[in-house]
Protein backbone atom coordinates (compact mmCIF):
# COMPACT_ATOMS: atom_id res chain seq x y z
CA UNK A 1 0.00 0.00 0.00
CA UNK A 2 2.76 2.57 -1.12
CA UNK A 3 1.53 6.27 -0.61
CA UNK A 4 4.67 7.25 -2.25
CA UNK A 5 8.08 6.34 -2.98
CA UNK A 6 10.84 8.61 -2.41
CA UNK A 7 11.41 11.26 0.04
CA UNK A 8 12.77 14.84 -0.42
CA UNK A 9 16.34 14.31 1.24
CA UNK A 10 18.70 11.06 1.72
CA UNK A 11 17.26 8.67 -1.49
CA UNK A 12 15.77 6.31 1.23
CA UNK A 13 12.64 4.99 -0.04
CA UNK A 14 9.41 5.31 1.92
CA UNK A 15 7.30 3.51 3.32
CA UNK A 16 10.37 0.87 4.70
CA UNK A 17 9.42 -2.43 4.10
CA UNK A 18 8.64 -2.72 8.23
CA UNK A 19 6.43 0.23 7.75
CA UNK A 20 4.58 -1.78 5.23
CA UNK A 21 4.48 -4.88 7.19
CA UNK A 22 2.79 -3.02 10.00
CA UNK A 23 0.36 -1.43 7.95
CA UNK A 24 -0.67 -4.65 6.40
CA UNK A 25 -1.20 -6.45 9.72
CA UNK A 26 -3.01 -3.44 11.34
CA UNK A 27 -5.21 -3.32 8.71
CA UNK A 28 -5.67 -6.76 8.76
CA UNK A 29 -6.29 -6.72 12.72
CA UNK A 30 -8.97 -3.97 12.71
CA UNK A 31 -11.01 -5.65 9.75
CA UNK A 32 -11.41 -8.45 11.55
CA UNK A 33 -12.51 -6.50 14.92
CA UNK A 34 -14.42 -4.48 13.11
CA UNK A 35 -16.53 -7.52 12.04
CA UNK A 36 -16.58 -9.42 14.84
CA UNK A 37 -17.55 -5.79 16.16
CA UNK A 38 -20.60 -5.73 13.67
CA UNK A 39 -21.71 -9.42 14.64
CA UNK A 40 -21.98 -8.45 18.43
CA UNK A 41 -23.79 -5.47 17.06
CA UNK A 42 -26.07 -7.21 15.09
CA UNK A 43 -27.18 -10.22 17.60
CA UNK A 44 -29.92 -8.54 18.86
CA UNK A 45 -31.50 -7.81 15.66
CA UNK A 46 -30.91 -10.76 14.28
CA UNK A 47 -32.52 -12.43 17.19
CA UNK A 48 -35.20 -9.67 17.72
CA UNK A 49 -38.30 -12.19 17.47
CA UNK A 50 -37.05 -14.93 19.75
CA UNK A 51 -36.06 -12.60 22.31
CA UNK A 52 -38.76 -10.18 22.19
CA UNK A 53 -41.18 -13.63 22.85
CA UNK A 54 -38.69 -14.60 25.55
CA UNK A 55 -38.79 -11.79 27.78
CA UNK A 56 -42.22 -11.01 26.48
CA UNK A 57 -40.84 -7.38 25.27
CA UNK A 58 -43.55 -5.22 22.79
CA UNK A 59 -42.15 -3.51 20.23
CA UNK A 60 -41.44 -0.34 21.82
CA UNK A 61 -39.49 -2.09 24.49
CA UNK A 62 -37.83 -3.98 21.79
CA UNK A 63 -37.14 -0.21 19.98
CA UNK A 64 -35.43 1.47 23.38
CA UNK A 65 -33.06 -1.99 24.02
CA UNK A 66 -32.18 -1.85 20.27
CA UNK A 67 -30.89 2.05 20.74
CA UNK A 68 -29.35 1.64 24.02
CA UNK A 69 -26.43 0.15 22.66
CA UNK A 70 -26.20 3.76 20.60
CA UNK A 71 -27.02 5.96 23.81
CA UNK A 72 -24.04 4.53 25.87
CA UNK A 73 -21.70 4.43 22.94
CA UNK A 74 -22.41 8.22 22.00
CA UNK A 75 -21.91 8.79 26.05
CA UNK A 76 -18.35 7.80 25.67
CA UNK A 77 -16.80 8.87 22.27
CA UNK A 78 -15.59 12.44 22.91
CA UNK A 79 -13.74 11.43 26.17
CA UNK A 80 -12.72 8.55 24.21
CA UNK A 81 -11.23 10.16 21.85
CA UNK A 82 -9.43 12.78 23.48
CA UNK A 83 -7.92 9.83 25.47
CA UNK A 84 -7.26 8.02 22.06
CA UNK A 85 -5.07 11.75 20.92
CA UNK A 86 -3.47 11.55 24.44
CA UNK A 87 -2.76 8.10 24.64
CA UNK A 88 -2.85 6.19 21.65
CA UNK A 89 -5.06 3.60 20.09
CA UNK A 90 -3.12 0.59 21.16
CA UNK A 91 -4.06 0.57 24.99
CA UNK A 92 -7.88 2.44 24.27
CA UNK A 93 -8.45 -0.61 21.48
CA UNK A 94 -7.26 -3.44 23.81
CA UNK A 95 -9.50 -2.57 26.68
CA UNK A 96 -12.20 -1.93 24.52
CA UNK A 97 -12.45 -5.29 22.99
CA UNK A 98 -11.80 -7.00 26.13
CA UNK A 99 -14.90 -4.61 27.99
CA UNK A 100 -17.13 -5.14 24.88
CA UNK A 101 -16.57 -8.93 24.60
CA UNK A 102 -17.74 -9.83 28.10
CA UNK A 103 -20.35 -7.42 28.00
CA UNK A 104 -21.50 -9.91 24.92
CA UNK A 105 -20.82 -12.88 26.50
CA UNK A 106 -22.93 -11.22 29.93
CA UNK A 107 -26.10 -10.37 27.39
CA UNK A 108 -26.28 -14.24 26.97
CA UNK A 109 -27.72 -14.87 30.90
CA UNK A 110 -29.67 -12.14 31.45
CA UNK A 111 -32.81 -12.58 32.73
CA UNK A 112 -34.80 -9.24 31.51
CA UNK A 113 -34.89 -6.11 30.16
CA UNK A 114 -33.47 -4.01 32.85
CA UNK A 115 -30.33 -6.40 32.58
CA UNK A 116 -30.39 -6.20 28.99
CA UNK A 117 -30.56 -2.64 28.51
CA UNK A 118 -26.99 -2.52 30.98
CA UNK A 119 -25.34 -5.23 28.71
CA UNK A 120 -26.06 -3.68 25.75
CA UNK A 121 -25.00 -0.11 27.48
CA UNK A 122 -21.60 -1.74 28.70
CA UNK A 123 -21.29 -3.26 24.85
CA UNK A 124 -21.67 0.62 23.50
CA UNK A 125 -19.00 1.80 26.01
CA UNK A 126 -16.87 -0.88 25.11
CA UNK A 127 -17.17 -0.46 21.23
CA UNK A 128 -17.14 2.89 21.71
CA UNK A 129 -13.12 3.20 20.72
CA UNK A 130 -13.26 1.05 17.73
CA UNK A 131 -13.77 3.22 14.88
CA UNK A 132 -12.16 5.99 16.48
CA UNK A 133 -8.58 4.07 17.33
CA UNK A 134 -8.84 1.98 13.87
CA UNK A 135 -8.87 5.80 12.18
CA UNK A 136 -6.27 6.98 14.31
CA UNK A 137 -3.98 4.23 13.53
CA UNK A 138 -4.73 4.85 9.80
CA UNK A 139 -3.59 8.66 10.17
CA UNK A 140 -0.27 7.16 12.21
CA UNK A 141 0.74 4.66 9.75
CA UNK A 142 -0.52 6.50 6.12
CA UNK A 143 0.41 10.20 4.72
CA UNK A 144 -2.98 12.63 4.85
CA UNK A 145 -3.79 12.16 1.05
CA UNK A 146 -3.38 8.13 1.20
CA UNK A 147 -5.40 7.96 3.94
CA UNK A 148 -8.98 7.64 2.32
CA UNK A 149 -8.04 3.83 0.98
CA UNK A 150 -6.68 2.26 4.24
CA UNK A 151 -9.98 3.99 6.41
CA UNK A 152 -12.35 3.39 3.57
CA UNK A 153 -10.70 -0.54 3.70
CA UNK A 154 -11.24 -0.43 7.44
CA UNK A 155 -14.56 1.10 7.65
CA UNK A 156 -15.64 -1.78 5.03
CA UNK A 157 -15.48 -4.04 8.19
CA UNK A 158 -18.95 -2.13 9.64
CA UNK A 159 -20.87 -3.34 6.71
CA UNK A 160 -19.11 -7.11 5.92
CA UNK A 161 -19.75 -7.61 9.87
CA UNK A 162 -24.01 -7.00 8.86
CA UNK A 163 -23.47 -8.61 5.63
CA UNK A 164 -22.17 -12.00 7.14
CA UNK A 165 -24.10 -12.06 10.31
CA UNK A 166 -27.38 -12.79 9.00
CA UNK A 167 -25.83 -15.84 7.66
CA UNK A 168 -23.82 -17.01 10.76
CA UNK A 169 -26.03 -15.48 13.40
CA UNK A 170 -29.09 -17.47 12.03
CA UNK A 171 -27.42 -20.53 12.21
CA UNK A 172 -26.46 -20.10 15.21
CA UNK A 173 -29.96 -18.67 16.86
CA UNK A 174 -31.61 -21.70 14.78
CA UNK A 175 -29.40 -24.01 15.88
CA UNK A 176 -28.55 -23.35 19.60
CA UNK A 177 -30.74 -20.68 20.35
CA UNK A 178 -30.08 -17.02 20.94
CA UNK A 179 -28.41 -17.37 24.67
CA UNK A 180 -25.43 -19.57 23.01
CA UNK A 181 -25.08 -17.17 19.86
CA UNK A 182 -24.13 -14.32 21.92
CA UNK A 183 -21.61 -16.28 24.34
CA UNK A 184 -19.43 -17.75 21.08
CA UNK A 185 -19.34 -14.79 19.72
CA UNK A 186 -18.43 -12.74 22.83
CA UNK A 187 -15.79 -15.87 22.93
CA UNK A 188 -14.30 -14.80 19.32
CA UNK A 189 -13.83 -10.84 20.22
CA UNK A 190 -12.31 -11.85 23.14
CA UNK A 191 -9.61 -13.57 21.09
CA UNK A 192 -8.94 -10.67 18.73
CA UNK A 193 -8.51 -8.89 22.06
CA UNK A 194 -5.61 -11.15 22.60
CA UNK A 195 -4.36 -10.66 19.23
CA UNK A 196 -4.07 -6.80 18.88
CA UNK A 197 -2.18 -6.61 22.02
CA UNK A 198 0.67 -9.12 21.60
CA UNK A 199 0.89 -7.68 17.56
CA UNK A 200 0.02 -4.70 16.62
CA UNK A 201 2.48 -1.01 17.49
CA UNK A 202 2.02 2.22 17.27
CA UNK A 203 5.21 4.02 14.61
CA UNK A 204 7.77 4.74 17.42
CA UNK A 205 6.94 1.32 19.57
CA UNK A 206 7.17 -0.44 16.59
CA UNK A 207 11.13 1.45 15.94
CA UNK A 208 10.20 3.49 12.61
CA UNK A 209 12.72 5.59 12.38
CA UNK A 210 12.30 9.47 13.41
CA UNK A 211 12.76 10.22 9.67
CA UNK A 212 9.56 8.00 8.24
CA UNK A 213 7.45 9.23 11.38
CA UNK A 214 8.68 12.95 10.01
CA UNK A 215 7.39 11.59 6.35
CA UNK A 216 4.23 9.95 7.11
CA UNK A 217 3.37 13.50 9.12
CA UNK A 218 4.55 15.87 6.15
CA UNK A 219 1.67 16.81 4.62
CA UNK A 220 -0.25 16.94 7.71
CA UNK A 221 1.31 20.58 7.19
CA UNK A 222 3.56 22.37 10.09
CA UNK A 223 1.93 25.67 9.94
CA UNK A 224 -1.74 24.38 10.20
CA UNK A 225 -0.88 22.39 13.50
CA UNK A 226 0.74 26.01 15.37
CA UNK A 227 -1.47 27.79 13.78
CA UNK A 228 -4.58 25.75 14.80
CA UNK A 229 -6.57 26.83 18.17
CA UNK A 230 -5.30 24.59 20.92
CA UNK A 231 -7.24 21.62 22.70
CA UNK A 232 -10.21 20.04 21.64
CA UNK A 233 -12.59 22.77 22.55
CA UNK A 234 -11.31 24.57 19.11
CA UNK A 235 -13.81 22.23 16.99
CA UNK A 236 -16.94 23.42 19.22
CA UNK A 237 -16.22 26.85 16.73
CA UNK A 238 -15.36 25.05 14.18
CA UNK A 239 -18.67 25.15 11.55
CA UNK A 240 -17.17 22.33 8.92
CA UNK A 241 -17.13 19.89 12.74
CA UNK A 242 -20.64 20.36 13.41
CA UNK A 243 -21.67 20.08 9.96
CA UNK A 244 -19.94 16.67 9.79
CA UNK A 245 -21.85 15.81 13.56
CA UNK A 246 -24.81 17.24 12.32
CA UNK A 247 -24.58 15.55 8.90
CA UNK A 248 -23.54 11.87 10.54
CA UNK A 249 -26.77 12.10 12.52
CA UNK A 250 -28.68 11.73 9.07
CA UNK A 251 -26.06 8.86 8.18
CA UNK A 252 -25.84 6.45 11.15
CA UNK A 253 -30.20 6.82 11.66
CA UNK A 254 -30.24 5.13 8.07
CA UNK A 255 -27.80 2.81 8.44
CA UNK A 256 -29.13 1.84 11.70
CA UNK A 257 -32.40 1.55 10.88
CA UNK A 258 -32.25 -1.20 8.44
CA UNK A 259 -29.37 -2.94 10.66
CA UNK A 260 -31.88 -3.17 14.03
CA UNK A 261 -35.27 -3.46 11.78
CA UNK A 262 -34.65 -5.56 8.49
CA UNK A 263 -35.26 -8.60 9.61
CA UNK A 264 -38.33 -7.89 11.24
CA UNK A 265 -39.23 -5.94 8.66
CA UNK A 266 -38.93 -8.66 5.99
CA UNK A 267 -40.47 -11.40 8.14
CA UNK A 268 -43.34 -8.96 8.90
CA UNK A 269 -44.36 -6.67 6.56
CA UNK A 270 -42.89 -8.76 3.42
CA UNK A 271 -44.21 -11.73 4.99
CA UNK A 272 -40.92 -14.47 5.15
CA UNK A 273 -40.10 -17.18 7.45
CA UNK A 274 -37.85 -16.29 10.26
CA UNK A 275 -35.39 -18.45 8.28
CA UNK A 276 -35.50 -16.72 4.77
CA UNK A 277 -35.41 -13.11 6.75
CA UNK A 278 -32.32 -13.92 8.16
CA UNK A 279 -30.81 -14.76 5.17
CA UNK A 280 -32.30 -12.25 2.71
CA UNK A 281 -30.95 -9.67 5.05
CA UNK A 282 -27.50 -10.71 4.14
CA UNK A 283 -27.89 -9.11 0.40
CA UNK A 284 -28.72 -5.85 1.66
CA UNK A 285 -26.01 -5.63 3.92
CA UNK A 286 -23.42 -7.49 1.63
CA UNK A 287 -24.30 -4.42 -1.06
CA UNK A 288 -23.66 -2.26 1.71
CA UNK A 289 -20.17 -3.52 2.50
CA UNK A 290 -19.28 -3.26 -1.35
CA UNK A 291 -20.46 0.55 -0.55
CA UNK A 292 -18.00 0.85 2.11
CA UNK A 293 -15.52 -0.50 0.24
CA UNK A 294 -16.15 2.09 -2.87
CA UNK A 295 -16.22 5.12 -0.77
CA UNK A 296 -12.76 5.10 0.31
CA UNK A 297 -12.12 4.35 -3.63
CA UNK A 298 -13.99 7.12 -5.18
CA UNK A 299 -12.43 10.05 -2.29
CA UNK A 300 -9.16 8.65 -3.25
CA UNK A 301 -9.90 9.10 -7.25
CA UNK A 302 -10.89 12.53 -6.38
CA UNK A 303 -8.26 13.33 -4.31
CA UNK A 304 -5.51 12.12 -7.29
CA UNK A 305 -7.48 14.08 -9.87
CA UNK A 306 -6.73 17.55 -7.85
CA UNK A 307 -10.22 17.91 -5.68
CA UNK A 308 -9.45 19.06 -2.36
CA UNK A 309 -9.70 16.21 0.38
CA UNK A 310 -12.56 17.50 1.89
CA UNK A 311 -14.53 17.95 -1.25
CA UNK A 312 -13.33 14.84 -2.37
CA UNK A 313 -15.76 12.99 0.58
CA UNK A 314 -18.24 15.12 0.58
CA UNK A 315 -18.78 14.58 -3.35
CA UNK A 316 -19.79 11.04 -3.11
CA UNK A 317 -21.25 11.26 0.58
CA UNK A 318 -24.12 13.73 -0.96
CA UNK A 319 -24.51 11.93 -4.00
CA UNK A 320 -24.89 8.59 -2.31
CA UNK A 321 -27.41 9.89 0.63
CA UNK A 322 -29.57 11.31 -2.26
CA UNK A 323 -29.28 7.74 -3.65
CA UNK A 324 -30.30 6.42 -0.57
CA UNK A 325 -33.39 8.58 -0.06
CA UNK A 326 -34.64 7.94 -3.24
CA UNK A 327 -34.40 4.34 -2.84
CA UNK A 328 -35.70 3.82 0.70
CA UNK A 329 -39.00 5.65 -0.39
CA UNK A 330 -38.97 3.46 -2.84
CA UNK A 331 -39.09 0.37 -0.94
CA UNK A 332 -42.27 0.93 0.94
CA UNK A 333 -43.89 1.85 -2.89
CA UNK A 334 -43.55 -1.39 -4.17
CA UNK A 335 -45.65 -4.55 -4.16
CA UNK A 336 -42.91 -7.02 -5.21
CA UNK A 337 -40.65 -8.51 -2.27
CA UNK A 338 -37.98 -8.79 -4.51
CA UNK A 339 -38.09 -5.25 -5.86
CA UNK A 340 -38.44 -3.98 -2.29
CA UNK A 341 -34.98 -5.80 -1.41
CA UNK A 342 -33.33 -4.45 -4.85
CA UNK A 343 -34.22 -1.26 -3.41
CA UNK A 344 -32.87 -1.62 -0.20
CA UNK A 345 -29.80 -3.33 -1.31
CA UNK A 346 -28.93 0.00 -3.27
CA UNK A 347 -29.46 2.28 -0.46
CA UNK A 348 -27.85 0.24 2.05
CA UNK A 349 -25.05 0.51 -0.58
CA UNK A 350 -25.18 4.10 -1.10
CA UNK A 351 -25.33 4.51 2.69
CA UNK A 352 -22.05 2.44 3.35
CA UNK A 353 -20.34 4.15 0.98
CA UNK A 354 -21.37 7.37 2.50
CA UNK A 355 -20.21 6.35 6.12
CA UNK A 356 -17.07 5.55 4.55
CA UNK A 357 -16.34 8.87 3.31
CA UNK A 358 -17.68 10.65 6.35
CA UNK A 359 -15.32 8.56 8.30
CA UNK A 360 -12.58 9.37 5.58
CA UNK A 361 -13.48 13.09 5.85
CA UNK A 362 -12.28 13.75 9.64
CA UNK A 363 -8.97 12.13 9.18
CA UNK A 364 -7.86 15.30 6.36
CA UNK A 365 -10.96 18.38 8.45
CA UNK A 366 -8.27 19.27 10.78
CA UNK A 367 -4.51 18.56 11.89
CA UNK A 368 -3.09 15.81 13.14
CA UNK A 369 -3.14 16.08 16.92
CA UNK A 370 -6.89 16.09 16.84
CA UNK A 371 -8.11 13.76 14.62
CA UNK A 372 -9.13 10.90 17.10
CA UNK A 373 -10.80 13.51 18.86
CA UNK A 374 -13.12 15.12 15.89
CA UNK A 375 -14.15 11.71 14.98
CA UNK A 376 -15.09 11.30 18.33
CA UNK A 377 -16.93 14.61 17.70
CA UNK A 378 -18.64 13.43 14.43
CA UNK A 379 -19.51 9.79 16.01
CA UNK A 380 -21.35 11.58 18.80
CA UNK A 381 -23.98 12.72 16.14
CA UNK A 382 -23.84 9.45 14.45
CA UNK A 383 -24.69 7.85 17.86
CA UNK A 384 -27.31 10.02 18.08
CA UNK A 385 -28.82 9.26 14.49
CA UNK A 386 -28.37 5.10 15.94
CA UNK A 387 -30.40 5.75 19.38
CA UNK A 388 -33.11 7.59 17.45
CA UNK A 389 -33.56 5.34 14.74
CA UNK A 390 -34.41 1.80 16.34
CA UNK A 391 -36.98 3.81 19.26
CA UNK A 392 -38.42 5.77 16.85
CA UNK A 393 -39.06 2.90 14.37
CA UNK A 394 -40.34 0.77 17.00
CA UNK A 395 -42.55 3.52 18.49
CA UNK A 396 -43.92 4.14 15.03
CA UNK A 397 -44.55 0.76 13.86
CA UNK A 398 -46.46 0.23 17.34
CA UNK A 399 -48.35 3.20 16.75
CA UNK A 400 -49.26 2.80 12.91
CA UNK A 401 -49.12 -1.19 12.59
CA UNK A 402 -46.68 -0.89 9.59
CA UNK A 403 -43.43 0.46 8.45
CA UNK A 404 -44.38 2.25 5.72
CA UNK A 405 -44.13 6.17 7.93
CA UNK A 406 -40.75 5.13 9.79
CA UNK A 407 -39.29 4.68 6.12
CA UNK A 408 -40.70 7.87 4.46
CA UNK A 409 -39.51 9.73 7.47
CA UNK A 410 -36.20 7.57 7.03
CA UNK A 411 -35.51 9.33 3.27
CA UNK A 412 -36.87 12.66 4.44
CA UNK A 413 -34.16 12.20 6.64
CA UNK A 414 -31.27 11.30 4.40
CA UNK A 415 -32.32 14.02 1.98
CA UNK A 416 -31.70 16.41 4.80
CA UNK A 417 -28.36 15.11 5.60
CA UNK A 418 -27.24 15.30 1.92
CA UNK A 419 -28.05 19.15 2.66
CA UNK A 420 -26.03 19.64 5.59
CA UNK A 421 -22.92 18.07 4.24
CA UNK A 422 -23.19 19.86 0.93
CA UNK A 423 -23.49 23.04 2.93
CA UNK A 424 -22.41 23.03 5.87
CA UNK A 425 -18.39 21.52 5.29
CA UNK A 426 -15.44 23.31 3.71
CA UNK A 427 -11.87 22.08 3.19
CA UNK A 428 -9.74 23.78 6.27
CA UNK A 429 -7.32 26.50 4.52
CA UNK A 430 -3.45 24.77 3.69
CA UNK A 431 -0.85 27.01 4.03
CA UNK A 432 1.43 24.58 0.80
CA UNK A 433 0.27 21.82 -1.03
CA UNK A 434 2.52 18.53 -0.82
CA UNK A 435 2.57 16.90 -4.52
CA UNK A 436 2.25 13.59 -3.99
CA UNK A 437 2.83 10.47 -6.26
CA UNK A 438 0.33 7.60 -6.64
Amino acid sequence: MPDSTVPASGGVRFPSPRATRMRVLALTLLMVAGTVNYLDRSALSIGNSSIRADLHLSDSEMGLLLSAFAVAYGLAQLPVGILIDRYGPRRLMAFGLVLWSGAQIAAGFVGGLGQFVAARAALGIGESPMYLAGTKVCSNWFQASARAFPIGLFNASSALGPAIAPLILTWLLLGYGWRPMFVIIGVAGLAIAVLWSLFYRDPAEHGISPAERSWINAEDEAEDHAAAPAGWTSLLRDRTAWGMALGFVGVIYLTWLYGAWLPDYLHRARHLSLAQSGLWTAVPQACGFLGALLGGLASRSLSRAGVAPVASCRLPLVIAMLVTAACTAGAVLVDSTIAAILLVSVALFAGSLASSCGWAMAAVATTQDKVATLEAFQNVGGSIGAAIAPALTGWIVQLTGSFTPALLLAAGIAVLTAAIYQFGTRDRPRARQTEMQP
